[in-house]
């Protein structure tokens, strides 16, 4: 938090190697945390630009006593991709478009049972498990209690531990495994 708290002070002072670094580490993360939530690549792009963006010209919006710098963008996007959703024309196409992985990550029986799940808990095992956010973060981005996002997690682990073992026939799979 410290380190944050630093990063802030020199990109409120101007300091454009500060806020490249902010940006180097953390555009492709937010980026791909975006995907998830709208399947859409041009949008993707212009939510990163204008979270960024904002954050250069208003660096005073973040708090660093509210969490750390990455969850705070990532909330920011989070919202800024729930406003495009509203704004969205309903009977316009949806184009979701595919997202760049790996090959064997697509055919993975992990990546199957991911996509089976209902959206908000996709994204929420997104951010604990793939992005290491902490509880703290994750109840910053999307702006609920840490214990409701305990509550969540708990209950999105569990859909995806049925969805799992559920071509598994029961004496394949030993008790400790589950």
């Amino acid at each position: 938090m410290t380190e944050d708290r630093e990063l802030w002070k020199k990109i409120c002072e101007g300091d454009v190697a500060a806020f490249n670094r902010l940006y180097q580490e953390n555009a492709l993360r937010v980026g791909a945390f975006l995907r998830r939530i709208t399947s859409n690549s041009q949008v993707v792009e212009d939510i990163v630009q204008e979270t960024f963006t904002d954050f250069w010209k208003k660096p005073g919006s973040y708090d660093p006593d509210q969490g750390s710098l990455r969850a705070w963008l990532f909330g920011i996007s989070r919202k800024r991709a729930a406003n495009w959703w509203k704004k969205r024309d309903p009977a316009a196409p949806e184009t979701k478009e595919p997202i760049a992985v790996c090959h064997l990550e697509i055919s993975s029986i992990l990546g199957d049972a991911m996509a089976r799940l209902p959206e908000q808990q996709r994204l929420l095992l997104w951010l604990r498990e793939v992005e290491g956010q902490s509880y703290e973060e994750l109840a910053t981005i999307l702006d609920i209690p840490v214990g409701t996002v305990r509550s969540r997690l708990f209950a999105a682990r569990e859909a995806l531990r049925r969805i799992w073992y559920q071509g598994i026939p029961k004496k394949e799979v030993s008790r400790d495994v589950r």
